[in-house]
């Protein structure tokens, strides 16, 4: 569920940032874990009471207003250039606006278990697409042999040997595509929006701002205005954007500037695990078996892709 561009991971003043505050870090590593895992059911529960484009066009609002009051705190400005906010436009659709829209559209079929633990197959598309766009991450034999492990914990969460039986295709098929869609956004603001000058929270707040007007021209298309406002599916699309998608950024934010980025992304491989016990313990989802083996072997073979070849 990461959904933040960080092209740097330096402080503005081009040095290493290890700010410290007054909560551990490791406390909001957990409460981000949580609040992502979580994400999941309330998308399930906003689509209940309304359209895929309205839930998620709530999401981006309520996390974009969040983003820019932090901003405002710290007195940090939007970053400038035409240039870099056409490149953040593109980063907005590939990182917020499709994988959202993805997730939010597949759940309308599919468990929110089950989008949860597609979500975690991010590292190894993201492996798989690095060795091919990015000449630096060259593979390794750990690497590949993850690849490859990953890939047979996601046929086993979808039970291939049972042809499927009892999924969704299409749902299933828009939850993987939306973890795809987040490392092909990563790797383009890797090539195009390093070095930018600006800080995270601010590339990040106008990323969001971007997604949200994107949203703001789509989602009348496709969708009528309510004609109802059901009270706690309205209350899961705020939940969701100003804690799972505003405050969620915000965390990531600062565990990115104070730990490094490879120890908060560690947070991929806690999110399916609390997403399938959400959903079983309070919307009363089924769970096969093959749904957590498979997922334990998905994140193994993640772990194994982002291991760092020895020097």
């Amino acid at each position: 569920m990461t959904t933040v561009a960080t092209p740097r991971t330096a402080s503005p003043t081009g040095t290493p940032a290890r700010p410290r505050t007054a909560l551990d870090w490791r406390i909001r590593f957990g409460v981000l874990s949580l609040i992502w895992g979580f994400s999941f059911l309330l998308i399930k529960v906003g689509t209940d009471g309304y359209a895929p484009f309205q839930v998620t066009f709530g999401r981006l609002l309520f996390g974009t207003a969040v983003l820019l009051a932090a901003m405002a705190v710290k007195r940090e400005r939007l970053p400038r250039g035409a240039r870099t906010w056409g490149h953040l436009a593109v980063a907005a659709l590939l990182l917020n606006a499709l994988p959202f829209s993805l997730f939010a559209y597949s759940e309308l079929s599919i468990p929110s278990t089950l989008a949860g633990i597609c979500n975690a197959t991010s590292p190894l598309w993201g492996m798989a697409l690095s060795l091919v766009a990015l000449s630096e991450d060259r593979p390794t034999r750990r690497r590949v042999a993850g690849l490859g492990i990953g890939f047979l914990g996601v046929l086993t969460v979808l039970g291939v040997w049972q042809g499927f039986h009892g999924l969704d295709a299409t749902g299933t098929a828009m939850a993987l595509l939306a973890s795809l869609s987040y490392p092909v956004g990563w790797i383009y603001v890797r090539r195009t929006l390093a070095g930018t000058g600006a800080s995270h929270l601010s590339m990040t707040g106008a990323q969001l701002l971007l997604a949200t007007v994107q949203l703001a021209f789509v989602t009348p298309l496709f969708t009528a205005l309510p004609s109802r406002f059901p009270v706690v599916p309205l209350l899961a699309i705020v939940a969701l954007g100003a804690l799972g998608t505003g405050l969620a950024i915000f965390l990531q934010y600062g565990i990115v500037a104070e730990v490094g980025p490879t120890t908060a992304q560690m947070v991929t491989y806690f999110i399916p695990v609390i997403a399938t016990a959400a959903g079983v313990a309070i919307l009363g989802e089924s769970l096969a078996w093959s749904t957590p083996v498979g997922a334990v072997i998905v994140l193994a073979g993640a772990a194994l892709t982002q291991a760092k070849p020895r020097r």
